[in-house]
């Protein structure tokens, strides 16, 4: 079984179902023309498909992935994926390309140490086993680092039990230098497990946490955890809980979990799949690409919060997407995460929704800001073109308040005969 692909034609597989609004479009309030800007159209060969939030360093210097492209030769498919560092300007100055033995299909952004080091997983690659999927899996994933210079080490290979298979989280690290992060599959669960936490030393120690299952325990826990100042590892899982809606979790160090909050679907949220985003006060911000009032069933996504308190977690849904007609507001929030400013405004993105319907026959994406007051505003309708189209990860702010981001397609739409919807692009944005 292959790892999970990019969504870079039609909709999710989980959001198939989904009837379309019949209305009329309604254009949402949004500041298109003055605020946005391509820094950087890839065309293949430099990387295609990126899907995961950026890294900035001290010079404005930016670091992400993509999950398609490169020189590195994988089959099926057009190249093995990419890491990348663009200068403040958008101008590429050097991509690493994977070639399946180093890893396959990154899946989710680096993490910067402080020496100027990245660390990042893939999500195939690396050994192939019979338990994730043997040779048509592509390999059960690794965690690599590259140096400032973006010379590779393989520093850990996934064998899909104990360890799970499918890493596509992004990475966080310890004050001791070790790293932590999920897979989306594997483990020892007695259902075939559901995915697991886990800790690698930089030197390629790797310490499995926690093997989830489903019922009620959550999986599929796959962007990634946060670490919070009570030394606990916070994350969320898409499956699972008591309802079946997945859950919010807090995991720690010895791999010790407990249930944060379970998600029932409807107004509440289904399914949450995005990094987690923690204030000072300790509140926990994210989105579900499910639930919601609108879209029938499953809904069309939301933006939650959670709050401690001395009787237990308080849930809060913030915004339910797709209020407008035909989803001019968004819809579907993916991987995240939010960012949040100092006056409490909310940044993200969705996958889908927007002004144009551009994208076989969907509509294109948004970047979308939140008040404080849940107000929304629109702050860029995706085309499908120059502008690219479908952003996955969520954004990342700098000093000055400047948004950065990914869309998956668009940009060049003739970068090859493998994505006819182009390699995507790296975008800015001022509010």
């Amino acid at each position: 079984m292959r790892s999970k692909k990019p969504f870079s034609a039609g909709k999710p597989t989980f959001v198939i179902f989904i009837t379309l609004l019949l209305a009329s479009a309604i254009v949402p309030n949004q500041a298109q023309a003055q605020t946005f800007k391509v820094l950087h159209t890839f065309h293949g060969k430099d990387g295609g498909a990126p899907i995961t939030q950026l890294a900035i360093d001290g010079a404005g210097n930016f670091y992400g992935t993509t999950a398609e492209g490169g020189t590195g030769t994988c089959t099926p498919g057009p190249g093995c994926g990419t890491v990348f560092k663009l200068n403040k300007s958008g101008k590429l100055l050097w991509s690493h390309s994977f070639n399946f033995k180093d890893g396959w299909e990154p899946l989710a952004g680096v993490f910067r140490d402080s020496a100027g080091n990245l660390f990042g997983t893939t999500a195939s690659g690396g050994k192939v086993t019979n338990a994730c999927g043997g040779p048509p899996g592509g390999g059960c994933g690794v965690v690599f680092k590259l140096d400032a210079s973006g010379r590779e080490t393989v520093v850990y290979r996934f064998i899909g039990s104990p360890d799970g298979y499918v890493p596509e989280a992004l990475l966080v690290e310890d004050a001791d230098a070790n790293l932590y992060g999920t897979t989306d599959f594997g483990g020892t669960s007695n259902d075939g497990g559901g995915g697991t936490a886990f800790k690698v030393s930089q030197a390629g120690r790797e310490v499995w946490l926690h093997s989830f299952g489903t019922l009620p325990d959550g999986g599929s826990p796959g962007p990634g955890l946060i670490l919070r100042p009570d030394g606990k590892l916070y994350g969320a899982a898409a499956a699972g809980g008591n309802s079946g809606g997945g859950i919010v979790f807090r995991i720690s160090t010895r791999g010790k979990e407990s249930i944060v909050y379970n998600f029932p679907g409807g107004s509440y949220g289904r399914g949450p799949s995005s990094i987690l985003t923690a204030d000072s006060a300790g509140n926990l911000y994210g989105t579900s690409p499910g639930g919601g009032s609108n879209c029938g069933i499953d809904g069309c996504g939301t933006v939650f919060e959670l709050s401690p308190g001395s009787g237990g977690w308080t849930q809060k849904t913030l915004y339910v997407f797709c209020q407008l007609s035909q989803c001019a507001d968004g819809e579907r929030p993916l991987s995240g995460p939010l960012v949040i400013d100092g006056a409490g405004n909310i940044y993200g993105t969705t996958y889908f929704g927007g002004a144009y319907r551009n994208c076989n026959g969907d509509a294109c994406g948004v970047v979308f800001k939140l008040d404080a007051t849940g107000k929304e505003t629109v702050l860029h309708s995706f085309t499908g073109g120059a502008d690219g189209a479908n952003p996955w990860a969520g954004l990342t702010m700098d000093s000055t308040g400047n948004l950065y981001g990914t869309t998956e397609v668009g940009g060049d739409l003739n970068c090859t005969v493998d994505r006819p919807n182009g390699c995507g692009l790296v975008f800015e944005i001022t509010p």
